[in-house]
Order: C-alpha cells, then structure tokens, then sequence
C-alpha cells in the first residue's frame, strides 16, 4: 500500500528544490571572522548566494535586500508605521499621496536621502514600468512629483486602497543610492548596493559567503548585532551539522528546514526552534479548460478525495496545517464561512457517479467517450511535490482517475502554468502580505495559472468585477463584501485544491535572542536579535 511515510518523504527537505544541482559537502570553510566568538557576529545561512540585490528587480535574495534597503513606510502587526516618509496624508478623493520624507537620513555612502532622492527611484522604476505590472498600482499610477526635499507626491487616477501595502514590500519600491544607478537607470542593473538600511554589504565571495556590517550613520534603532555572515550551504543536512557545531548559530526560512529537524530540537537546551503562523498556501490549480474538470462535479470530487490530514501529518510532521480554503482565516478579509471540502472518499465516488462518470473494466471512469484521464504537473526540483503527487495518483486512482505525472524544471514549469498548458498544476499564494489582494488582482491576467484554470467558469466576468472593484473602493465594509463574493464564488467553483498552509520556521543557538517572524514572509528580523551568555 502507498503511503507518504513510505516515500521516505520526512527524511527529505520539505522544499528539495534547493538541492538540485547541489553538491554536498563537508564543513564550511569561510572566512576568518565566522570562527570569531564575539557575540556581536552573526552567522546565518543560506542555500544560495545573496545573488543580484537591485532593489527594483526581482533576482536578489529579499533577506538581504530588506538588510540594506528601506522603503517609504513599514507594514507592521501594528498597521502602517513611518519609515523614509515620517508622515503622510491621503486626499479626501484617495488620488494623491503626499509624503513627508524623515530629515537626517543619508545612504551607505552618505548621499542624502530626501525627495529629489526618492523621485529619482520613483523615475527608474517607472521606466521600467512593464516589469511591475504584477501591482494594480502600475496601471493607477499618474505622475510623481518632488516640489521641495523634504515633499513627495503620488497622484493616482482613481482611488487604490492597497496603496501602502504595495509601498512597503521589499520590492520594487525601495530606495537604492542615486549615485549607485546608471546613468539615473536601475532597470540594466546597477553599480552598487547601496541603501539607507540598517546593514551595509561589505563584501561577497559568490556561492560561499557574504558580509554586512551594521550601519553606523543608521537613522533608526542601531542593531545589536554588529556583523552579519552569511553562508552558502545547499544541502539542508550539511546546515544541521554545520549549526550542532556552532559553525552558523540560526537557520531560517519555510525552505530552508525539514520536519525532522524540528521534532530533534524542539526539546533541546542547546537549540531553540521557531514556527510562524501561516504564510501563505500550498494547492493544486485545476484547469476548468480540460474537458474532464470542466464538470464541476469532478472538481469537487478531487477535493473530498485529497485527504489534507495525511499530507500535513505524513510529510511535514504538522508544521504545515491542513488547509481548508484558498486564504487562511488569519489572512486579512479571509475570515468568511466557507464550508471545507471534508476528505470522504465515499462521498467523492457517489458525487461521479451522479455526475454519470461510469467505472470501466479498467478501472478508469468515463463519460461516453471521454475518459477520466488527467496530468499532474509539478516543479522536478521539489521532492515534496513529487511525493505528494505519487501519494494523491495513488488516492484518486481509487476513484476511478488515472493521474499521470510530469515533473519539469523550475521555468518550464512556470512557463506552462502561466499560459495554461496543464489539468493540474501546483502552486503557492504569494503570502503576506500580499495575499489576498495582490494574488488576486493577478487572476484577471496570465501571472500564473488562475487565469486559464477560471476561464471557462460561468461566474468568471462577476469574479473578475469584483476583485476590480475591491481595489479601488473605500468603503472598508463594501470591500470585505466583495472578497467575501470572490472568495465564496472560488470555493464553490472547486477550482482550487488546498493542501497545507506554508509556515516559517526557524531553529537557532539558544544564546540567541529576539528570533522571531514579521508581517512579511522574506523579512529576517536581525535588528531584533542579540546574544546572552
């Protein structure tokens, strides 16, 4: 009998993606600092190089970029905090943004950060207006003016209300050094790393280390910790021996950490571990297209045949809960009563054969001469992936549906997605704290692979209007009105197959203090963090 425990899966890295094309090696070997035992440095780890960290582009690890760059204002537990801008107003129409930008604030290599500063990454960014039209703001955005150093204006064509979110994600609106563009330009790269934030990279060896250095003329809180070395270590169980022998004092990330890994230490002295609330949501996208999951009635039952429980439980340990809708409830306008998709195998045969989809002597059901035959897709790189989709093949082969499966690496998988060619694909919400807004303004276009899985549906056009009318309206009651249609109407559509909710997770040298997680999913917390002997 197939099971997920079987596949050896909770042996493995929940994201395996990050080993492919790895090689496993012995200790770490970098440099001289990292043996250092001031507690004032800070070895962390990550399975890749810090990579390009143009703050306007996307290839650059968001860890680091949330080091060295800052953006107009902070998405806090809190709400909306001060950050380059010290205040803002809003015009009684929402059209126009008018910023007050913090005096006193200088780059790392101490040029001014004032207006004329920000417009001018304001400028370089909407050169290359086409690359960020993933933000509804994109398409809003009217002109920006500076009128004195110390004022920024946004004027918007219509009202916009997740504005300030998409203002204070780590990209693309962060605030590079105008110094270090070129030729006023960011969108061909640019000549420096070089921010307002409260690190400062000051050096890198490609595919082994980096090094940022807490800055001195920071504006805000100082960070206690005083050096930062990142390591490159691909192999998660090389992380393990390389933290048991005080070599990195924290891993971090939902993809840097194995279950395994958590259960070991959760009890341990000499190690703490960390599991953040939901971040986001792992699912299936069913392509209402193919002729199969046209039927509404297959699509639902898929979803009382995907048992949640076991995947939570048989390959992530419940690190990852269950997830019974597309959002968690925790997720802002997500909190609505949609009735979950229970796991009922016996329900899911009755629900096909009502449907009239008839059990052939092969096994497979059919519908005259249709036959109930569907291809799962999944990213090669990720063996969490590949064992969930042998797990569910298994599962609703006993239904009557013959899955085949096909892995492809990382682009041609998301090329496929993105222009539909797949019955079933797996994908992720962004996360906080772009989700929902953001994920669902791009279902109206060919993002990923929500625009071609909902384009047969029959409430496709009312969906669609409504996540439209979500970003521009003010009235907060209005808005929790149409996530709450868009969200149902989805649900009901069965076009989505939840499985778990994505967590961060952290395990760290118990001297280490202030580990913890924030509003965004990228965002590492180190200025918080500081050592106790």
């Amino acid at each position: 009998m197939f099971s997920l425990r079987s596949a050896g899966i909770v042996r493995k890295s929940l994201f395996a993606g990050v080993l492919a094309g790895s090689v496993i090696f012995g200790a770490w070997q970098g440099p001289a600092m990292a043996a250092e035992s001031a507690r004032d440095t800070l070895n962390f780890v990550n399975y890749r190089d810090v990579r390009d960290l143009n703050p306007h582009l996307y290839a650059g690890e968001m860890y680091a970029q949330e080091m060295l760059y800052e953006t107009l204002i902070d998405i806090t537990a809190d709400g909306f905090k001060p950050c380059l801008a010290e205040s803002w107003t809003i015009s009684e129409d929402g059209k126009v943004y008018t910023f007050k930008i913090r005096k006193g604030v200088t780059f790392h290599d101490g040029t001014v950060c004032d207006a004329f500063a920000i417009k001018a990454n304001f400028d370089a960014i909407l050169e290359n207006r086409a690359r960020h039209t993933w933000l509804e703001m994109m398409h809003l955005l009217e002109k920006i003016e500076a009128p004195d150093a110390h004022t920024f204006k946004i004027y918007m064509k219509a009202p916009y209300w997740p504005m300030l979110i998409e203002l204070g994600v780590t990209r693309p609106f962060a605030m590079i050094s105008p110094k270090a563009m070129k030729n006023g330009s960011t969108k061909d790269g640019v000549n420096a790393f070089i921010g307002t934030g409260p690190y400062k990279l000051t050096k890198v060896v490609t595919d082994e280390y980096a090094v940022f250095e807490a800055n001195e003329n920071y504006w805000g809180e100082k960070p206690k910790i005083k050096r930062i070395v990142v390591k490159v270590i691909p192999d998660n169980q090389t992380r393990i021996l390389a933290l048991e022998k005080g070599e990195i004092d924290l891993i971090w990330g939902k993809n840097m950490l194995d279950a395994d890994a958590l259960n070991k230490y959760k009890d341990s002295k000499e190690f703490k571990t960390a599991l953040s609330a939901p971040t986001s949501t792992r699912h299936i996208v069913l392509n209402g297209q193919n002729p199969v999951l046209a039927d509404i009635n297959v699509r639902k039952a898929l979803q009382h045949a995907t048992n949640r429980a076991a995947i939570s439980r048989g390959v992530f340990h419940d690190t990852e809960p269950p997830a019974d809708t597309l959002y968690a409830r925790s997720i802002p306008y997500c909190n609505i009563d949609l009735e979950p998709y229970k796991y009922d195998m016996k329900k899911a045969a009755e629900i096909l054969d009502a449907a009239g989809w008839k059990m052939g002597e092969d096994g497979v059901r059919a519908k005259g001469d249709l036959r109930m035959e569907l291809g799962l897709l999944y990213n090669s790189n990720s063996v969490t992936e590949k064992t969930i989709s042998e797990y569910l093949q298994h599962e609703y082969g006993k239904l009557g549906i013959k899955v085949s499966l096909r892995g492809e690496e990382e682009q041609s998988y998301r090329d496929n997605m993105k222009n539909g060619l797949f019955d079933m694909i797996f994908n992720i919400c962004w996360g906080m704290p772009y989700d929902p807004q953001s994920s669902m303004a791009a279902m109206r276009q060919r993002v990923y692979g929500d625009y071609a899985a909902q384009l047969s549906l029959p409430d496709k056009k009312e969906i669609d209007a409504a996540i439209t009318e979500i970003m521009s309206t003010t009235d907060v009651k209005r808005r929790q009105d149409l996530f709450t249609f868009a969200l149902t109407h989805l649900h009901n559509d069965a076009i989505y197959t939840p499985l778990t909710y994505e967590t961060n997770k952290a395990i760290f040298n118990a001297k280490l203090k202030g580990v913890g997680f924030t509003q965004t999913q990228y965002e590492v917390p180190f200025t918080k963090m500081y050592f106790v002997d």
